[in-house]
């Protein structure tokens, strides 16, 4: 089920659209085009504490990925990390599942494409497993997180868990059958698992 969001008056270098799962922002940033090429400034810390997100990211990773690859659904249980995502290249079909116990939302997705060309960005809080299923070949994702990696502490969700009704766009994108990795598809149900998170409503 995915659910509606609401757009909100931006600023002058980024337009923010918060959604009804609780802590989700889509950011847009102004760019800048001419017949060089474009420039935008995709983070400044200040800009985003404007915006509702005042964390410290502490590191940068970057993947890619060829067309029907999902990646996901990752969270970490301890030194739980926060999340800024954006597509440097092709096209992704970003997923996030609120799994803070006691959200109204627990259980709920909310799935967003996302494209190089077009810029948008991501933010994910504590408290959401998170995925993405790659739309083309040779697609590089980019996040921030606010958490350093702790691989003791690595879990997930089952991409195709019924329970979630995730509607993934395999064939609307010529998809038979995704590539995973072995870790990724032997994840546990949502039922499976104890959330660490407990849910918070954001002002």
């Amino acid at each position: 089920m995915e659910l509606s969001h609401k757009e909100e008056p931006g600023m002058e270098k980024f337009q923010k659209t918060t959604l009804s799962l609780d802590g989700i922002i889509i950011i847009a940033p102004r760019i800048f085009s001419d017949e060089r090429g474009f420039f935008f400034e995709s983070y400044t810390k200040k800009d985003f504490e404007h915006l509702g997100i005042p964390e410290d990211f502490v590191q940068d990773n970057h993947s890619c990925s060829k067309k029907g690859v999902i990646r996901g659904l990752h969270y970490q249980s301890g030194y739980a990390q926060g999340k800024l995502v954006q597509v440097l290249r092709g096209s992704i079909y970003d997923v996030v599942i609120d799994i803070r116990k006691g959200s109204p939302h627990y259980g709920k997705y909310f799935g967003i494409s996302l494209r190089s060309i077009d810029h948008r960005l991501i933010y994910i809080p504590v408290g959401f497993a998170h995925g993405f299923l790659s739309l083309e070949d040779q697609t590089e994702v980019q996040y921030k997180t606010t958490e350093y990696y702790h691989p003791e502490y690595d879990a997930g969700i089952l991409w195709n868990d019924p329970v979630l009704k995730i509607t993934w766009p395999l064939k609307e994108h010529g998809i038979d059958t995704p590539l995973l990795s072995p870790k990724d598809a032997v994840l546990p149900r949502l039922a499976e698992i104890e959330s660490p998170f407990e849910y918070q409503r954001m002002e």
